[in-house]
């Protein structure tokens, strides 16, 4: 799958993608994803108790 993604990828840019940048760049992504969706769960806790 990750095959497929970096070849579409490559086509579309008309530069070549390797796989394992394509790894990092989706591993790097995923964390930042969960990093921000934690510290939206943090501050809309905090919002929360603030109003009561």
């Amino acid at each position: 799958m990750m095959a497929a993604l970096a070849k579409a990828i490559s086509r579309a840019t008309r530069t070549d993608v390797d796989v394992e940048t394509l790894k990092v760049l989706v591993t790097f992504s995923g964390a930042c994803l969960l990093l921000s969706l934690v510290a939206a769960m943090i501050n809309g806790q905090a919002a929360s108790a603030a109003l009561f």
